[in-house]
């Protein structure tokens, strides 16, 4: 059955997209800072002082990993409730679950002081943060797109993207203040730890979400008709997603590949290499960081506009080809060390991954009907999101090791994971002429 696309007026369509950036905004800060402590300093913090360095940046890295792993079990359980009890709800539980374990890494006593439990506590922690980020973000992007007028949703649903940008600019900023106003021996004994505790602002957030925001129209709609009051005669969401649409979550999640794990080559294994394998001045580095995802920041809402005049398929093709051609001079110019060579190595950089994630919530929207579309949005962003970021920083490192330090091999690695996505888009149909629908 098909349905009428419904929409909200301008000001509470410009409320939900303010609170939807905001949300992810410091929803993805709280899973970036993670990566770039790991690239930094957990590795000396939580692992035995007798372990060898490189081992000890692969066991940081793991553990980094560990929220990839999650994410596709949060995309579940926070999918599930999203298509039952709706979009705010499962985002205000994720928010808080983010806020909450966050909170607690920045308090975490390290190796040194209760052993092996150190480690252990961060990997919980960190799979928290998983299970965190696996719900919120079809829920921040549903909540837009499904309240964005006909013909403008990919560019309504690129703004919870640029929670993206933003998180990486805070995360990469809050580092940069605490290192500039900090003995090293200070950052490393206490000062990590004010980005994790900073975190606490989501439950505020969470607050105001439940409090002001209405759920989405598309959703609201769905419940007047009664078409998901009998759950006792009803599968499992996630269940009917699976069976209904294997083939677009598997290739919804292919197509993540390259954006997710090309950006966490970025803005992750970036800051490893360059501070240990190049021996650069890490406020250098996190500087170009935080430059070149600015610069790219317009780039999300422009391939969004884009993707609703000439298709969701096209923006992303075209994004897939640039990416995988940019790796291998973008490698070339970060060996330079020069610091605006590898600003603009990270603004194309960004700006060729932005055209495939720019139209993805308008895209992995369109892909699945009402009902079951939190539970195979997400489904399929957090398949991509492990297949694709999860390890990258582990392969990476080790292609790297195994190549004698040469970084012409992740140039490689990053152009394979382009083509995976480049495939998996041109397998999918094109949706941005679809209808929103149910049943």
């Amino acid at each position: 059955m098909t349905a009428a696309a419904p929409h909200v007026g301008k000001d509470k369509l410009a409320r939900i997209v303010a609170t939807s950036v905001a949300a992810s905004s410091i929803e993805w800060y709280d899973f970036f800072i993670y990566g770039t402590a790991a690239a930094l300093v957990f590795p000396r913090l939580f692992f035995p002082a007798d372990m060898p360095p490189a081992v000890a940046q692969i066991a940081a890295f793991s553990t980094f990993a560990v929220g990839f792993i999650a994410r596709p079990i949060g995309g579940m359980v926070f999918g599930h409730f999203g298509d039952r009890v709706g979009r705010k709800k499962a985002l205000v539980a994720a928010l808080m679950l983010m806020g909450a374990a966050t909170t607690l890494i920045g308090c975490l006593p390290s190796y040194q002081l209760i052993g092996v439990g150190a480690p252990l506590l961060l990997i919980l922690l960190r799979f928290a943060q998983g299970l965190a980020v696996g719900g919120q973000w079809g829920g921040a992007a549903l909540l837009a797109t499904e309240s964005a007028p006909p013909g403008q949703k990919g560019f309504y649903g690129s703004f919870p993207q640029l929670g993206v940008p933003a998180g990486v600019v805070l995360a990469n900023l809050v580092f940069l203040l605490m290192t500039a106003n900090l003995a090293p021996e200070a950052f490393e004994a206490w000062g990590w730890r004010v980005p994790f505790i900073l975190s606490v602002v989501l439950v505020g957030l969470g607050l105001y979400v439940q409090i002001k925001l209405e759920d989405s129209p598309e959703f609201q709609a769905l419940e007047e008709a009664k078409e998901i009051q009998a759950e006792g005669a009803r599968r499992s969401p996630i269940l009917e997603a699976i069976i209904k649409h294997p083939k677009e979550i598997l290739l919804a999640g292919g197509s993540f590949v390259a954006s997710n794990g090309c950006f966490y080559l970025v803005i992750t294994f970036l800051v490893s290499y360059c501070t240990t394998t190049l021996g650069m001045d890490r406020p250098k580095v996190l500087w170009a960081l935080l430059l070149g995802s600015l610069l790219a920041a317009p780039s999300l809402p422009i391939s969004g506009a884009l993707s609703d005049r000439i298709g969701r398929r096209a923006v992303y093709m075209i994004g897939a080809v640039l990416g995988g051609v940019w790796a291998f001079a973008f490698w070339r110019l970060v060996d330079t060390q020069d610091f605006w060579a590898m600003v603009a190595a990270i603004t194309l950089a960004s700006v060729w991954l932005n055209f495939m994630y720019g139209p993805q919530s308008a895209l992995f929207a369109e892909l699945f009907s009402v009902e079951v579309r939190y539970s195979g949005a997400s489904l399929g962003y957090q398949l991509g999101a492990i297949l694709g970021g999860g390890f990258a920083p582990i392969i990476a490192t080790a292609l790297l090791a195994s190549n004698g330090g040469d970084s012409s091999i992740i140039a490689v690695y990053m152009a394979a994971m382009c083509a995976v996505s480049f495939v998996s888009i041109l397998l999918l149909a094109e949706t941005n002429k679809r209808e929103h629908r149910t049943g």
